[in-house]
């Protein structure tokens, strides 16, 4: 039986686009907010989503973030059309970063972002084709 969820929106993120960056993960948190969640779990998902939009805006041409509440989790879906990821092991290490050093100046690609996701996620899945784009999915608990 499949679990029906309780909200659910799809945003579209465009890279590039420093103007709205973080509009999207600030709507998921008003939803939240709305809904009733719980802050930890709002902060968790806020963190998580906010690494994620600035992960598009930084390095993709563009980007879908699916967001879905159930019952009992929290599940978002991003799927970018970008540079993709050469290396996953060393892009999850904490400092690593290959973004250029004019994004660096203005205060992004610390390379926070990939391990920041895990450590405020219950489940964290990742995939990535060099040339094409990235697949992120992850989900926290309620």
């Amino acid at each position: 039986m499949a679990v029906e969820s309780i909200f659910q929106q799809e945003f579209r993120i465009l890279g590039g686009d420093f103007n709205n960056a973080g509009k999207t993960s600030t709507r998921i948190k008003e939803i939240l907010k709305k809904i009733g969640m719980d802050s930890t779990i709002i902060r968790r998902v806020a963190i998580a989503s906010y690494e994620a939009e600035m992960n598009v805006v930084v390095f993709a041409r563009r980007g879908l973030l699916k967001f879905s509440v159930t019952p009992k989790r929290i599940v978002i879906l991003v799927e970018d059309e970008g540079q993709g990821i050469e290396n996953i092991d060393l892009a999850m290490q904490e400092g690593y970063s290959t973004a250029p050093i004019d994004i660096q100046e203005m205060g992004f690609g610390a390379g926070m972002g990939l391990p920041n996701i895990k450590n405020n996620t219950d489940k964290f899945e990742i995939s990535s084709t060099v040339g094409k784009g990235t697949r992120l999915k992850f989900a926290i608990d309620t």
